[in-house]
């Protein structure tokens, strides 16, 4: 019999990033949530005003330190450095909120559309521009743009993998693929 009773902020939370893992953000209803938690949908309502609020909270961890990496790529004026801080700090965030990363495997440029994320795009497109060394070329600019999705993709896939080995492993990666910018 489910609980009547409205639940904890943290329960919420819990059970809705394992329906968002599991099922997807689109595959998931406020009416999931609640039946995992055990609760109405009024009490998850009561948390939250919608679906995207819960994305948000969940989110918001990762996202302050993309926003932090993206002020650290704009303070260095040199493409060597901006690069070498984008995919250190890139490679950082992405093995360091993996299991937030792979809520979103799928639905990324969905989700970039909704208010709570539209900023995220821009954020993306200067850390491309510093992985490609703030190069014009469209092959610099492609291959940032494949390492970035590769690695979101591969941190969701090897969670059984310590972070410090994952983490050199793709930073070794990214040293190989990437080319020094030139002036």
């Amino acid at each position: 019999m489910a609980r009547t009773t409205p639940q904890t902020h943290g329960e919420i939370l819990a059970a809705a990033a394992r329906r968002f893992a599991a099922t997807g953000y689109r595959g998931t209803s406020l009416q999931d949530i609640a039946t995992e938690v055990g609760c109405s949908k009024a009490a998850v309502l009561y948390h939250f005003a919608h679906k995207e609020a819960i994305l948000t909270e969940l989110m918001a961890p990762a996202i302050e330190v993309l926003r932090s990496l993206d002020s650290r790529i704009a303070g260095q004026p040199e493409p060597a450095a901006a690069q070498q801080v984008a995919a250190e700090g890139f490679v950082d965030l992405a093995v360091r909120f993996r299991s937030e990363i792979a809520l979103l495997r799928g639905e990324y440029p969905e989700l970039l559309q909704q208010p709570g994320f539209a900023h995220i795009q821009q954020i993306s497109e200067r850390l491309i521009d510093a992985l490609a060394g703030r190069s014009e070329r469209a092959s610099d600019r492609i291959t940032a743009l494949v390492l970035l999705a590769g690695i979101a993709e591969t941190c969701g896939q090897f969670a059984d993998v310590s972070d410090r080995e994952l983490g050199d492993a793709l930073l070794a990666l990214l040293r190989r693929a990437l080319q020094p910018p030139t002036r």
